[in-house]
């Protein structure tokens, strides 16, 4: 039953998703490409139907191949990782370095693989394992590595995310309260430190703190974005009826989609966003309780984390509740490699739930 449920969420997701970014992306197609729905058109090709494809792979295949081969998987991410900042490979935009070209055929992100792969090895490490003073230092350890090269490219969002679902799955394996609160301690000092040596996100976050800070500088982004989701009220200005993202919201099919369904659907689209999201992480927690599979359990809560936190920091920080993080909204924002691995993440959840009777 809840693999149905999961199925069914996730799906309306996915639509909802292509929607906005048929209704978000109009003008800006129009602008940069001189048609009317680019974004849709290769969100659906290079997004949905290789993500299609892999949800059913993974959903038929037996879960516990993912758990042998986590080790290998988890080796080639972070070597995409690392590739990125090699000419030739790395594709930088607007100063950022974390896009791959494959074969001058199409770009993708390596942290977005990295993401699924990483909840799939800890999930297999921390499953094994019994928590002493050295499993909490070996998992810092891991955890400062990959972050090393996250924070390189530079993504705050993206290692504030990886952050959260490592703590999440540290603290349900069984670790002690000792080490885990050692381990988020650490974690909160390196955040603290980080953005107090960037005047850039020094900036957002006072920015954050003080919303009429140098609105058109540094306060641009968060300013329309609160400007969209004032416009729509309650009931929302109409679906394709938005105004914002006519060259005034930054990012309006990407990191700032949830402004956009604020300003067409209202209160009422936001509120049903919410619910969701709310569903897909209630669901994947009642799957990871039924299995008594430690691996398939931790995966579970792993993925329910990847797409709670990644959801609440996008939707909090476009409202203002949070400081400003370039990071897309799941299964909903544009970006073909976020969709794709989301759906193999899922349809693996899936199977692990059918085969757990959940």
């Amino acid at each position: 039953m809840n693999a149905k449920f999961l199925i069914w969420v996730t799906f309306i997701l996915i639509v909802f998703g292509l929607a906005m970014v048929s209704s978000a992306g109009i003008y800006l197609s129009q602008s940069n490409f001189k048609v009317s729905y680019y974004y849709l058109n290769h969100q659906f090709f290079f997004g949905f139907l290789p993500g299609l494809l892999l949800f059913w792979a993974a959903s038929r295949k037996n879960y516990g191949i993912w758990k042998k081969i986590s080790l290998p998987l988890i080796l080639g991410s972070v070597g995409l990782l690392i590739l990125v900042f090699i000419p030739g490979f790395g594709i930088a935009v607007g100063g950022a370095k974390r896009w791959l070209n494959a074969f001058g055929l199409f770009s993708f992100q390596p942290a977005e693989v990295l993401k699924l792969t990483l909840i799939i090895y800890l999930a297999s490490w921390l499953g094994g394992r019994k928590f002493v003073a050295s499993s909490a230092a070996a998992f810092i350890i891991i955890i400062f590595f990959i972050g090393i090269l996250i924070i390189a490219q530079p993504d705050m969002g993206t290692l504030g995310i990886i952050i959260g679902i490592a703590l999440s799955m540290f603290f349900v394996s069984g670790s002690r309260f000792k080490h885990f609160a050692g381990v988020v301690l650490l974690t909160g000092a390196a955040f603290a430190l980080l953005i107090f040596f960037s005047p850039y996100r020094f900036e957002r976050f006072f920015t954050f703190l003080n919303p009429d800070f140098d609105i058109r500088g540094i306060g641009y982004h968060l300013n329309q974005s609160l400007i969209a989701i004032g416009k729509g009220g309650f009931w929302g200005l109409g679906f394709g009826k938005g105004e914002q993202k006519l060259g005034f919201l930054p990012e309006p099919v990407g990191d700032s989609i949830f402004a956009v369904i604020g300003e067409e659907l209202g209160f009422i689209g936001m509120i049903l966003v919410l619910f969701l999201f709310l569903m897909f992480v209630v669901i994947s927690f009642k799957i990871a309780r039924k299995t008594s599979d430690k691996f398939a359990s931790l995966y579970a809560v792993g993925l329910a984390s990847w797409v709670g936190i990644q959801s609440f920091i996008n939707i909090a920080s476009l409202s203002g509740l949070a400081p400003l993080t370039g990071i897309p909204l799941p299964f909903i924002s544009y970006g073909g490699t976020s969709l794709a691995v989301l759906m193999l993440g899922t349809g693996i959840l899936v199977n692990i739930s059918r085969r757990a009777g959940a």
